[in-house]
């Protein structure tokens, strides 16, 4: 895995030392798989690792009976895929009690009966998602009276594409993990660091053998779609979203607890169905020493420079940021921007970075007066590594303002980044920016070159007040934002989840044991030697939830622990 997600959940295993982890792994694309190991922790007992994004048909073919079963049961699945009610609404419904809690029972239905399905034959799956008949049942869904009006509009290259994609997202259904002794079938907890895909592990395992689901998002998979590729037609597009809601509502019916990572996500997760009950909010956890030093010098900063620091894309929306330091200019001519990036991944990323450079050269043309400037102008481009800005905490330290300027954002790590530094910033009310701030900086609207200018200026005119607004921002991320807050809260999670838990498994004499690992196998002599575990054992034993990694840029984006083995 990669990205933010495969350190928050490498810091959350390694932090807690005193449970066991089993880490299951999805890989979403072979150059992620192909990314290398990384050494385990002593806590992580075993590591196993799947791919998404290659068929790996296991020669299985159904029968008759097993033929007649996956129709009714896929036949079902797309028949609820493509009901004409509004996703989010009968999702929500399934929590009320009303009759869309009927459709939700006809989702979960038919998907862990293909589950069963198998599990009972060993296989086939994949080969039978990928038939003809899988696609007729799906246009036949489409055609159905009461279908979604873009079900209906649907050809067949939309739906073509849709089951393709249902496919893909099905294939933990084919994985040998959910065993009694040796798979998910034998842990205290299952944790899904992500949904869709990423959760269905965690809800077989639910399925087959009562073992509870916790569920953490830090980007909601519906969010994503929408936010995605938009390389499907209208109709492709609808019916997706469809089946990621019911996927959604199913996951959220079914976990014990679920842990967005803001209340931005919190609310995608409440319109998919959760229920309020079960949502407990749970910062993401970063690392604050590296950018300790910074923060403790704010006096530091150039305090005629404003920076900027992510990746470059066209939601962070550079193009609004350079049209208002045209604005900034105009009343303090002394003023640089840097801007600390490279392109994000992708198709398009280079081209708009080309483009932003291009801007820049017509907007600010060289020779400019009074200014000192990297690269020709008073506008940089500058990415992390070079003599100037060796490190990330060099980046923010070179301005007196951190600037985010983006239309598009879950949780802004990079402002939380700014924080920890002391730095004053100037955002745009997206995502869970506000959140984040919570009164330590200025929040002005996206699109809004104009106003973001002014908060810009109203800073960099008053250092006294940036100054005032560093501090409180960085108590604020001390406070909520860092890897110690994050831990705690999810160690306390997992031992509430287990304490609800119902008693599962039994010695050798019949006598329940309430964990994976029970007490006495903490004690030398012969309690911990007539164990079901060697006395070695540590601590209850926990699984990981599955996925895979990357950044928010599409609905196939699953995050995971990090492990031997997990991309």
């Amino acid at each position: 895995m990669s990205g933010d997600a495969r350190l928050w959940c490498d810091r959350l295993v390694r932090g807690l030392g005193q449970h066991d982890f089993d880490v299951y792994a999805l890989s979403r694309s072979e150059r992620q798989q192909g990314e290398g190991f990384i050494e385990l922790p002593p806590q992580v007992g075993r590591v196993r690792t799947a791919p998404l994004w290659t068929v790996g048909e296991d020669g299985v073919t159904f029968g008759r009976r097993a033929r007649r079963r996956f129709a009714e049961c896929y036949g079902e699945l797309a028949a609820v895929v493509c009901a004409g009610a509004a996703v989010a609404g009968d999702a929500a419904g399934a929590t009320s009690g009303d009759g869309a809690s009927g459709v939700a029972d006809r989702f979960g239905n038919a998907l862990y009966g293909l589950a069963e399905l198998v599990r009972e034959e060993g296989g086939g799956l994949i080969g039978a998602l990928r038939s003809e008949s899988a696609v007729r049942a799906l246009e036949s869904a489409c055609r159905a009276p009461g279908a979604l009006p873009a079900a209906r509009g649907a050809r067949v290259p939309d739906v073509l594409t849709v089951a393709d994609r249902i496919e893909r997202t099905l294939r933990p259904l084919s994985l040998d993990w959910y065993g009694e002794q040796e798979g998910l079938g034998s842990v205290d907890l299952c944790h899904a660091t992500s949904g869709g895909a990423a959760a269905l592990p965690g809800l077989l395992a639910r399925h087959f053998w009562g073992v509870p689901l916790l569920v953490t998002e830090y980007g909601v998979q519906l969010r994503a779609h929408y936010l995605g590729s938009r390389e499907e037609s209208g109709p492709a597009r609808a019916l997706l979203a469809a089946f990621q809601g019911r996927l959604a509502a199913e996951m959220y019916r079914q976990a014990a607890l679920i842990t967005p990572g803001n209340t931005h996500a919190r609310r995608w997760q409440e319109r998919c169905g959760a229920d309020r009950a079960k949502l407990r909010t749970v910062y993401p956890g970063m690392e604050a020493s590296p950018f300790w030093e910074v923060g403790e010098r704010a006096e530091c900063a150039d305090p005629d420079t404003l920076v900027w620091v992510g990746r470059i894309e066209p939601g962070k929306d550079l193009v609004s940021l350079l049209h208002a330091f045209a604005q900034v200019r105009k009343g303090r001519p002394k003023t640089r921007l840097r801007i600390v990036g490279a392109p994000a991944e992708g198709p398009g990323a280079a081209a708009y970075l080309s483009d932003c450079k291009a801007l820049a050269a017509r907007l600010f043309p060289d020779g400019a007066e009074g200014v000192r400037r990297t690269g020709g102008g008073p506008v940089s481009f500058e990415k992390i590594g070079g003599p100037d800005l060796p490190s990330l905490a060099k980046a923010y330290a070179a301005g007196a303002v951190v600037v985010l300027s983006s239309v598009v954002e879950g949780f802004p790590m990079s402002l939380v980044e700014a924080m920890f530094c002391g730095r004053a910033t100037v955002s745009t009310d997206v995502g869970a920016v506000v959140e984040v701030i919570g009164g330590t900086g200025l929040v002005v609207p996206p699109r809004n070159p104009r106003a973001l200018a002014e908060a810009c200026v109203a800073l960099l005119r008053d250092p006294e007040r940036r100054a005032l607004l560093g501090a409180a921002a960085r108590a604020r991320a001390l406070e909520l934002f860092t890897v110690e807050q994050n831990i705690a809260a999810f160690h306390g999670i997992y031992l509430e989840i287990v304490s609800h838990c119902p008693v599962r498994r039994a010695d050798a004499t019949g006598e329940p044991l309430p964990f994976a690992v029970p007490a006495e196998a903490h004690v030398r002599g012969t309690w911990a030697e007539s164990g079901t575990r060697p006395a070695s054992a540590s601590g209850p034993r926990w699984a990981a939830g599955s996925g895979a990694a990357g950044a928010v840029s599409g609905p196939a984006q699953e995050p995971v622990p990090a492990g031997k083995g997990a991309p």
